[in-house]
């Protein structure tokens, strides 16, 4: 096998090089899987060549002669060059076997020995390459990989192309990389097979962007990575750069500035940069400086050559020449940002000094205003403060923090309000962006150089708050604050609120909690702090609620009395949740919809982050106890997305969403959500989320059918809920899933004994749900114990008041349950009658609780007669048919690995693995993981 010496390194020794590519890498597989040819390509450092080395490593392993050219353009025009790297090793391989004629040209291409040209000798060029590929395809497969296709000599291109449309049948794939800036890639097919696939390598998102700077070790905030993600448009390169410019530069950028771009970068643009006049220059330094300029806003910023100037520049290159509407556009980001940080700062404040009376906006004009201001303004910085409050009031948060910044900038240090109460502001309007490592950073400054109780109490609280439920981690913060607050009741109660929380989290004591609450509502009401006295007492009764403590009534009331403060009405800790809480736990689903369905429309539109991922939790839970397994599973996978990007309440939303797939989508994911969840609670120290999370992974593996598995994880559930404090079984809703396990297993004792606990708790609370799903659970008790016909009529009954109650999900359950009392236990024997499912499986449908509905499906498939062995050989052989990525993955399912752990071995995605399991089962002729391990050991797949 001819091999070039690139190929003898895994493409996988880089997993960061990988990330994002999921899409490209399972259609890129699929067609070379097939034997097919492949295009990837896309802009400059987009990851192409990263992708096309990752594919020629899997695939040269099949391959018998890998052939390999990577062509530059300083030797673009060297004719044959990219021939010559193709063919050279190879040709002693070939030579004897090609004509005369076609040898002697080919050899005269490929050595320059003579002046062999395409106009001279072309046919017998073209021959002789075609006749060299299928003489080395008869030996073998044959892969060939060439990158950066748009830099191949024309003589090279010309032959492959000739070469590869008469290959036919002949085992020779092509797998190649050329650039596209904004040109089809049409002109790339010539030099493959008819039958290429073209595939596009598109721009990392926000969240993958993030993920490769990690792996690199470039520790960033989040709202510099979201600028990076931004000036780089989601080039992996042009990000790497940025992040490395930056985490090698002690100064960040100072509010309102781009970011710095490495000379690396510059030398991209600035070439065509300098082709521009001084005046049209200028004018993309103005567009550059603007938020969303246009050629009228151009013209009030004295640029009265606009069009020309905008013109010329597009005909470079440099702006977007198909502009969608009014707004003048750079080709790309990085433009921009390169043409910001060439120009000189007194060229800088000109351009912001014409938009500042140009620009429409008022919160344009200011910030403009401030950004051509040298030193400090006491008038500059009241201007910015209006501002941030006006782009408050809209319900953009990044831009009010950034605005604060820039006051506190242009305040001097005797002012009242000081630079201090600016950038306090802006660290809190951070939290309600999401922002949670730039508000950490600030409050921690306002630590450094502030002495005023206030303030440093007000920059402890938002320490706490940017840790969320790692307490844990702040947990020596609370005996400093509370020095710093002194004897003064307002500062005291905004303290004892967190240790209210400290309490919950840290402690897992739900009494502790509530009282800490109780007391930090009773001093704010004393200091007359309306805000912080509703959020306390909207948090007493959440606490209550989730107690079943039976002052949680009366707490909401008081907590609903005016005067309101509408912060806290639409806050994910205020009262509006907590009468969601109230409304859920008490089975009235369409008012707990309609209410957080309005808050979740109203933070949207402030802007509040962490209020919009828990608001999108609550709303999937309730769609879940609905029964509407499909639009539940949405919800909760946005939120998890939403939560992941921000870092805000992501063992939450990953819990949620692993209730989510197992009820609608997949059990492996599900699975694997609910792992991550218990690890991340546990690594918080997170009590309360503990709890709700193993009772997650107890629902995933009872549906999965792991019955000793689910009672491991509820048992744990219940040990926490219990040492919690908590009463309510409204709360977790687990009581029946661990029963039912339990009943699995055989432990009817035990499942009695959950049954008789916890129907003692619901019915003192009137929680109706929760004892139909008992009374489901208990009927399997009897069941089990050959009580056959109270557990049908208990069934039935059960099944009638879910139905009532609109627990869709759990109905179905029910009506499960009693097709398989009605039909018996499945084994050998006559198979149950379709029809003893239908009500089920049409519950289950309406539902889309597909693993549900799969379930169904496997009990009404008649039990196949008994197969006989196959001989271990060609089981082997069935096995060894399959692609090499399709083999790893087979082999780690035989090794019992779940689809995210084979993803995380593999450096692929959990899509990835879905997808090659799919072609898997297909050559195979199967349809499971089980008949995987099944052919593995020699038997035939049932």
């Amino acid at each position: 096998m001819t091999v070039r010496r690139d190929f003898q390194e895994s493409g996988r020794c880089r997993s960061d090089l990988l990330i994002g590519r999921d899409e490209a890498l399972i259609s890129a597989r699929e067609q070379l899987s097939r034997g097919g040819s492949l295009l990837l390509h896309g802009t400059a450092g987009i990851g192409k060549s990263t992708v096309l080395r990752t594919l020629a490593a899997e695939y040269g392993e099949s391959a018998r002669t890998v052939l390999r050219c990577s062509a530059t353009e300083s030797e673009s025009h060297l004719p044959f060059l990219a021939l010559a790297d193709l063919l050279g090793l190879a040709l002693d391989e070939v030579s004897g076997q090609l004509p005369v004629a076609q040898r002697v040209a080919l050899e005269s291409a490929l050595t320059g020995r003579g002046e062999s040209t395409l106009q001279r000798d072309g046919l017998a060029l073209r021959l002789a390459v075609l006749s060299a590929l299928r003489a080395l395809a008869a030996k073998g497969p044959v892969l060939v990989v060439a990158d950066d296709l748009q830099w191949l000599d024309t003589a090279s291109t010309e032959l492959l192309g000739f070469a590869a449309r008469r290959l036919g049948d002949d085992p020779v794939r092509m797998l190649f990389a050329g650039r596209t800036d904004g040109q089809e890639y049409d002109r790339y097919l010539r030099a493959s097979t008819p039958d290429t696939l073209a595939v596009r390598v598109n721009p990392l998102t926000r969240s993958q962007v993030e993920m490769l700077l990690e792996h690199r070790g470039y520790d960033l905030p989040r709202s510099t990575v979201r600028e990076i993600h931004r000036t780089s448009a989601g080039n992996p390169l042009y990000a790497l750069e940025l992040g490395r410019a930056l985490a090698e530069n002690p100064t960040p950028p100072r509010p309102g500035e781009p970011l710095p771009v490495p000379t690396s970068l510059r030398a991209l643009v600035l070439s065509r940069l300098e082709m521009l006049s001084d005046d049209a220059r200028r004018t993309l330094l103005v567009v550059s400086a603007g938020a969303r300029p246009t050629l009228a806003l151009l013209h009030e910023a004295g640029r009265e050559n606009a069009e020309a100037e905008t013109a010329q520049a597009a005909a470079l290159g440099l702006l977007a020449t198909e502009p969608e509407g009014p707004a003048v556009r750079f080709a790309h980001p990085l433009v921009s940002a390169a043409l910001y940080a060439e120009a000189s700062a007194q060229e800088r404040r000109a351009a912001h000094a014409a938009l500042s009376t140009a620009a429409s906006d008022p919160i344009e004009r200011a910030r403009h205003l401030a950004l051509a201001t040298e030193g400090t303004d006491p008038g500059v910085a009241a201007r910015l403060a209006e501002a941030a409050a006006l782009a408050r009031d809209r319900g953009a948060p990044t831009v009010a923090s950034s605005l604060g910044l820039l006051a506190a900038r242009y305040t001097p240090a005797d002012s009242v309000p000081n630079p201090d109460e600016h950038r306090l502001r802006a660290a809190e309007d951070a939290i309600t962006a999401g922002e949670l490592d730039l508000a950490r950073d600030i409050a921690r400054q306002v630590l450094d150089r502030s002495g005023v109780p206030e303030q440093r109490v007000r920059a402890w609280i938002i320490v706490i708050d940017t840790a969320g439920h790692a307490m844990t981690e702040v947990d020596a913060v609370f005996p400093q604050a509370l020095a710093d607050a002194g004897d003064d009741p307002q500062l005291l109660a905004l303290i004892h609120y967190q240790l209210a929380w400290r309490a919950l989290l840290v402690e897992g004591n739900f009494a502790e909690c509530r009282e800490e609450a109780a007391r930090a509502a009773e001093l704010a009401a004393w200091a007359g702090d309306r805000h912080t006295e509703l959020m306390s007492l909207s948090f007493q009764a959440q606490t209550e609620t989730l107690m079943g403590h039976p002052d949680a009534p009366a707490t909401i009331k008081r907590a609903l009395k005016e005067p309101q403060d509408p912060q806290v009405t639409v806050h994910h800790n205020g009262i509006g949740s907590a009468r969601f809480r109230w409304l859920i736990m008490s089975d009235q689903l369409p008012e707990a919809r309609a209410t957080i369905t309005t808050l979740l429309r109203e933070v949207r539109r402030r802007g509040s982050v962490e209020s919009e991922v828990h608001f999108l939790r609550c709303l999937a839970e309730t769609e879940l106890r609905c029964g509407h397994c499909g639009r539940a599973l949405d919800l909760a996978r946005e939120s998890l997305r939403l939560a992941r990007d921000t870092g805000i309440g992501e063992v939450a939303s990953g819990m949620l969403a692993a209730l989510a797939e197992a009820s609608g989508g997949d059990v492996d994911r599900a699975l694997a959500l609910a792992r991550e969840s218990v690890e991340h609670a546990e690594e918080n120290g997170d009590l309360m989320y503990l709890s709700r999370a193993q009772a997650a992974l107890g629902y995933a593996r009872l549906v999965a059918g792991d019955a000793p598995g689910a009672v491991q994880s509820l048992r744990r559930a219940r040990e926490l809920e219990h040492d919690l404090g908590v009463d309510d079984p409204a709360r977790g809703r687990w009581q029946g899933d661990l029963a039912e396990a339990l009943v699995g297993v055989g432990e009817l004792d035990e499942a009695q004994e959950v049954i008789d606990v916890s129907r003692a708790h619901a019915l003192r609370l009137g929680r109706e749900s929760v004892l139909a799903v008992l009374d489901r659970s208990e009927a399997l008790v009897r069941a089990a114990r050959g009580e056959r016909d109270a557990a049908l009529a208990q069934l039935t009954s059960a099944k009638d008041r879910l139905a009532k109650l609109g627990y869709g999900l759990e109905e179905a359950r029910a009506a499960l349950a009693l097709a398989e009392l009605r039909t018996g236990p499945p084994g050998p024997g006559p198979t149950p009658a379709p029809t003893s499912y239908d009500e089920a499986a049409r519950l289950f449908r309406r539902s889309r609780a597909l693993p549900w509905l799969r379930r169904v499906d496997a009990a009404t498939v008649p039990n196949p007669a008994p197969q006989p062995l196959v001989q271990q050989p060609q089981a082997v052989a069935a096995l060894d048919g399959l692609a090499a990525m399709e083999r790893q993955v087979a082999a780690l399912v035989m090794e019992g690995a779940t689809n995210r752990e084979i993803a995380g071995r593999l450096f692929i995605s959990v899509k990835t693995v879905e997808a090659t399991l799919t072609r898997v089962y297909r050559k195979l002729g199967i349809r499971s993981r089980v008949d995987i391990v099944r052919l593995a050991a020699g038997r035939h797949p049932k």
